[in-house]
């Protein structure tokens, strides 16, 4: 009998103080540490993703919306701040821009707003947008507009310098672009100043300026021309005079956004071999690619002037179809693009594929070399832009929509990138269950680092 009694309490003993222990030691939840102060986004309510192809807007799901999401405290309870922005998903995933020190934001409107009396719009309602407004985001719980100014018609991607004192926005070419495709801004102590209209040497104003990018550490402007398929560099003076700087360099077909590596010796590209002898112009697009563009490649004649730099193609992949969101990680040793592939048909067309997906590719900046990793699917409709954490170990990824139409609006959708420490060649890009709702419809990205 006490053998009995001895055994029980034993058992009680190990069960009450034993399993806290047990439960402190096995943590079964997957790590999540996304490094950053607060992510940024942008949502056009006006329209579905079908619209690209049947141009019918669908029904609208509230006001186009600035997102602000702190990342602060457990993930779990993570929530974004929105406030109204008029923007619009039909150009590249651009409309959107943080300072360097993350204390305002600027979106462009591309469109204007649908016209809301009309119940069965259409794209052709749409009109031309040309609004730049500024965000203060001091309070990133509160963001507040404080600035809403007038540019040319149809602007297409803005982006603003490393010291944060001038911003550069492009144009469309069937828009003001057809008069200037680039205007310079001033910013100063949280206001817009007198913007210029350079002209450009050697630019054809019937080409299309669809994206840029500022140099990391000098004024210099990467001009990405998707018509014409190339890539030239232009150096800014202190009086915002444009001046060429080397070749243009031909590119592949479609070009979208470029992105500066880390350490400036770079420029990489999307191209989404988009065009008029494609069937629907994007819809039956093959696989898009991923390329790098050597700045300083070496030197070159220039005339009477000397030499100048030459640039220079260097590496390129494949990636899934319609790659238009283009990420670089932080270290500088990876690459993702966020492909639509053909997720935004309406649902009764036979082409649709019930998927998007991520390239991750690896990247060596020092010689611009590119080494494909995988294609990873996943069921989100048009996933057009992402950002790397600080850490460069994760991901977020901006969702228009939901193939399961009980979730209600967007959302920006976090992976992990890990490796197998057994393996180092062997690399994952993880979806994870960490998923925060915005406005339907959103469509560019960046972070507050």
């Amino acid at each position: 009998m006490f053998f009995k009694i001895f055994t029980a309490v034993w058992f009680v003993f190990l069960f009450t103080f034993t399993q806290p222990l047990l439960a402190q030691e096995r943590n079964f939840s997957s790590p999540m540490d996304f490094k950053g102060r607060y992510l940024i986004s942008v949502s056009d309510a006006d329209m579905l993703a079908s619209a690209y192809v049947d141009g019918k807007l669908g029904v609208s799901e509230g006001d186009d919306a600035l997102s602000i999401l702190p990342l602060e405290g457990n993930p779990n309870s993570w929530s974004a701040k929105e406030v109204p922005a008029s923007n619009s998903v039909a150009g590249p995933p651009a409309s959107v821009e943080v300072t360097p020190d993350g204390k305002y934001a600027f979106v462009i409107e591309t469109w204007g707003q649908r016209p809301r009396a009309k119940e069965n719009a259409t794209f052709k309602d749409l009109k031309f947008g040309n609004r730049l407004q500024v965000f203060d985001l001091s309070n990133p719980k509160s963001p507040q507009m404080v600035q809403d100014i007038t540019i040319p018609l149809r602007p297409d991607a803005i982006r603003i310098n490393s010291k944060g004192n001038l911003i550069a926005i492009t144009f469309n070419n069937k828009g003001g672009g057809e008069k200037t495709p680039l205007g310079l801004f001033p910013f100063s102590n949280g206001k817009v100043g007198t913007p210029v209209y350079p002209s450009i040497k050697g630019w054809n104003n019937k080409d299309r300026l669809i994206d840029i990018d500022w140099h990391p550490k000098e004024d210099i402007l990467a001009l990405l021309n998707e018509s014409g398929s190339n890539i030239r560099f232009t150096r800014i003076d202190k009086k915002l005079e444009v001046t060429p700087f080397g070749n243009v360099v031909q590119i592949e077909k479609a070009p979208f956004r470029v992105e500066f590596t880390p350490n400036g010796k770079h420029v990489v590209i999307n191209a989404l071999y988009w065009g008029s002898d494609i069937a629907g112009r994007w819809i039956e697009a093959p696989r898009g690619s991923v390329l790098t563009v050597r700045m300083n490649a070496g030197q070159m004649k220039a005339g009477k002037s000397g030499v100048q730099p030459r640039h220079a193609m260097i590496s390129t992949i494949k990636t899934g179809v319609s790659p238009e969101g283009l990420a670089i990680s932080p270290d500088g040793k990876w690459v993702v693009t966020t492909n639509l592939e053909r997720s935004y048909l309406p649902y009764t067309d036979k082409r649709i594929t019930w998927y998007s997906s991520l390239t991750l590719t690896s990247l060596d900046q020092e010689t611009g070399q590119l080494q494909k990793i995988n294609d990873f699917a996943y069921d989100g409709i048009l996933p057009e832009a992402a950002v790397f954490d600080n850490s460069s170990s994760y991901l977020a990824v901006a969702t228009y929509d939901h193939f399961n139409d009980s979730i209600k609006g967007g959302s920006i959708d976090f992976w992990h990138l890990v490796t197998d420490p057994l393996d180092r060649k062997r690399v994952q890009l993880l979806k994870t269950n960490l998923s925060i709702p915005v406005t339907r419809g959103v469509h560019s990205l960046v972070i507050a680092r």
